[in-house]
């Protein structure tokens, strides 16, 4: 039987970094900013994985290269693996943190993950768009001044990324229960 829900949860993984990818390349840009669907689909996955540190930090890197991949920032490929990796490890930090805060500890699992989801939403987002400029100003330099693209395209997408990334959690979260996957 564990080998059955191991298959489960590898194959969702691999499906949610696949729509990352996918909603990545298509998405429109919202109020001119694109979200990082592959950034919300990390976070969602580390969310669902939280017990394990290795599954996370493997997906922060595949998120990475898809990034990288679809990455309309000129070269933005490095920027964003560094990124998504460096992310990944900070952000399982806060999430394991997160679980343990006074006024989460106590609630009920779904609200206890749908508030980590924000959490991980907002700060993730911060730290992925400082680590991301900071490299890519570090390999290839930026076409503007690192506070005004922050403040551009940082700060707007950390609504953008709370808003679409709890509305995607909610949703996978649903499809996982009544595809009874009990990842």
């Amino acid at each position: 039987m564990r080998t059955n829900t191991n298959t489960r949860r590898l194959t969702l993984n691999a499906i949610l970094l696949a729509m990352g990818l996918v909603l990545h390349q298509i998405t429109p840009p919202i109020f001119t900013i694109k979200p990082d669907t592959t950034l919300i689909m990390l976070f969602t996955l580390m969310v669902i994985n939280r017990d394990s540190y290795k599954t996370c930090l493997v997906a922060g890197i595949v998120a990475g290269i898809f990034a990288g991949m679809t990455s309309a920032f000129p070269g933005g490929q490095i920027p964003n693996v560094i990124d998504k990796f460096l992310t990944t490890n900070i952000m399982f930090l806060v999430m394991t943190l997160s679980y343990r805060l006074p006024f989460v500890r106590n609630l009920g699992d779904k609200v206890k993950d749908l508030i980590v989801t924000g959490i991980m939403m907002v700060i993730g987002t911060f730290v992925s768009g400082t680590i991301f400029l900071t490299a890519a100003q570090i390999i290839v330099g930026l076409p503007g001044n690192f506070t005004m693209l922050f403040m551009s395209v940082v700060v707007p997408a950390v609504a953008i990324n709370l808003v679409v990334g709890v509305l995607i959690y909610k949703i996978v979260n649903i499809t996982v229960q009544k595809a009874v996957l009990n990842v």
